[in-house]
C-alpha cells in the first residue's frame, strides 16, 4: 500500500501523519526528539512498508532528526516553509497552527505534489565535515568583525588615538599594543625607544616611521573621560583585545585546516581551478555546491539557489525585474567573492563586468552579472568533473587570441 509521511519537527517533540494515496489518515503519533523518540519514530514507521518505499515531507533539509531517518534509509523530501504556509488556506478557512495539522499538510502535499519535489540525497562525509569548517569559520569571522566594530567604538569614546593607529585594528600588532596600554595615562610614558622596540617585537611592517606613529597617537584628541571611567574603559579594552586575539588564532587554524581539505577534493580541485578563486573562496563554494551532482536540475535552477538571477514579476502590461531574496546568501556571498576577484585576472571576467558598468550598473549588480556568467560555466565543469581551461572557453579564448 501507498504511504506518505508527514512529519512537523520541534525542538522537544515531533508531530507524525502517515496517509494513504487517497488521503485517509492511517496514523497520528507525536515522539519525543530524544535517542527513545527517535528509535520509537523509526519502528513505528517500518510497520506501515519498508524505509525504501516510505516518502518523508519535512521543512528542514538537514539536522539530527533528517540524518536518522536517512540513515534508517527512508526517503527524505525537505519542504519549504513557505510552501507549507502557503497550503494552509486549503485546509482551512482561519490562519491557525499545529503541529499534527502541519503534519498532515506535509503528507498531503508529499502525495498530491510529490512529483515536483526532489527528495534528499545525503552529501559525502567529506562534503558535510567541510560544510561544517567554512560556515563555523564564516561565523566566527562575523564574530571577529563585531568585536572589532565594539573594539574600535569603544576606543572612540575615550582614546581615538589607538583606534587609528594601525590600519587593521584585529590585527596581531594592534591587539597586542592594546593589551599593553589599554588607556591614555599607560601609554602617557611611551617614547620613541619604548615605541622602536614594541614595534620590532611584534614585527612591524615599516611603513610608518617610529616618529610618526608617536605622532598620529599623540595628534589625536586628548580623553577628557575621569580616572575611574578611563580606568574601567581600559579593562574593558583589554578584555575584548585578549578575546580578539583568541578568536584571530582560531579563525587562523581553521583557515589552514578548509584550505587543506578543499585541496583534497576533486569538487574542490575543480573549484581551485577557476582564476582568483583562492582555497577559502574555493571551499565556500565547494561546501554549497557539495558532491550530488543531480541535485540541481539545471544551471538555471543552481543561478536562482545562488541568488545570482533575479526575480521577474509579470502580469499584462506590468513587469518587474527585482533582487532574490529567497536563496542560499552563503553560496551567493561565495561566487561574487569569486566573481569579482576574478575580474582582475581574466580578460574576458573583466570585459563582462565592464560592459554592464557601461550599461549603467552599479558595482554590485555587474558582479553579480559576472557571478551568473561564470556560473555557466561552473555548472559544466562541475557536471563534467573537469577543470577550468580557458583554451576550451571560446569568448576567454577569443580574447586571449585577438589581445
Amino acid at each position: 500500500m501507498t504511504i506518505f509521511v508527514g512529519l512537523d519537527w520541534g525542538g522537544s517533540s515531533h508531530a507524525v501523519c502517515v496517509v494513504d494515496a487517497a488521503g485517509k489518515v492511517l496514523d497520528h503519533f507525536v515522539v519525543a526528539h530524544d535517542r527513545d523518540g527517535l528509535a520509537d519514530l523509526v519502528a513505528r514507521l517500518r510497520r506501515h512498508g519498508p524505509p525504501g518505499e516510505t516518502p518523508i515531507a519535512i521543512e528542514r533539509p538537514s539536522g539530527l532528526l533528517v540524518d536518522a531517518l536517512v540513515d534508517a534509509g527512508f526517503v527524505v523530501t525537505p519542504v519549504h516553509p513557505n510552501v507549507v504556509k502557503a497550503c494552509r488556506p486549503r485546509y482551512r478557512a482561519v490562519a491557525a497552527k499545529s503541529d499534527p495539522g502541519d503534519a498532515y499538510i506535509l503528507a498531503d502535499i508529499l502525495r498530491t505534489d510529490g512529483h515536483r519535489l526532489t527528495p534528499l540525497k545525503p552529501q559525502s562525509d567529506a562534503i558535510k565535515a567541510l560544510r561544517v569548517l567554512v560556515r563555523g569559520r564564516d561565523d566566527l569571522v562575523a564574530t571577529r568583525l563585531v568585536l572589532a566594530n565594539q573594539l574600535r567604538a569603544l576606543l572612540e569614546s575615550f582614546w581615538p588615538g589607538a583606534a587609528g593607529l594601525f590600519a587593521d585594528i584585529a590585527s596581531p600588532i594592534a591587539l597586542a599594543f592594546l593589551q599593553r596600554y589599554p588607556t591614555p595615562e599607560s601609554a602617557s610614558r611611551l617614547g620613541e625607544k619604548r615605541m622602536a622596540a614594541f614595534l620590532a617585537q611584534n614585527q612591524y611592517c615599516g611603513r610608518r616611521s617610529v616618529a610618526d606613529v608617536l605622532g598620529r597617537l599623540r595628534a589625536a584628541p586628548a580623553t577628557v573621560a575621569a580616572e575611574a571611567e578611563a580606568d574601567a574603559k581600559g579593562e574593558l579594552v583589554r578584555a575584548i583585545a585578549v578575546t580578539l586575539e583568541s578568536l584571530v588564532a582560531q579563525i587562523g587554524k581553521l583557515s589552514s585546516r578548509i584550505e587543506h581539505a578543499v585541496a583534497e577534493l576533486p569538487e574542490g580541485k575543480i573549484v581551485m581551478s577557476f582564476p582568483r578563486a583562492g582555497k577559502i573562496c574555493a571551499a565556500q563554494i565547494t561546501a554549497e555546491l557539495g558532491d550530488v551532482r543531480d541535485r540541481f536540475q539545471s544551471q538555471e535552477h543552481l543561478a536562482a539557489e545562488a541568488g545570482v538571477a533575479p526575480v521577474t514579476y509579470q502580469s499584462g502590461k506590468s513587469r518587474a525585474v527585482t533582487w532574490r531574496w529567497a536563496c542560499n546568501k552563503r553560496l551567493r556571498a561565495a561566487l561574487t567573492c569569486f566573481a569579482d576577484n576574478s575580474r582582475h585576472a581574466s580578460p574576458w571576467a573583466a570585459k563582462v563586468y565592464h560592459d554592464a558598468r557601461k550599461r549603467g550598473c552599479r558595482h554590485p549588480h555587474a558582479v553579480r552579472i559576472l557571478a551568473r556568467a561564470w556560473l555557466r560555466i561552473l555548472w559544466r565543469a562541475w557536471q563534467d568533473g573537469t577543470s577550468y581551461d580557458p583554451n576550451k572557453h571560446p569568448a576567454a579564448s577569443l580574447l586571449l587570441t585577438t589581445g
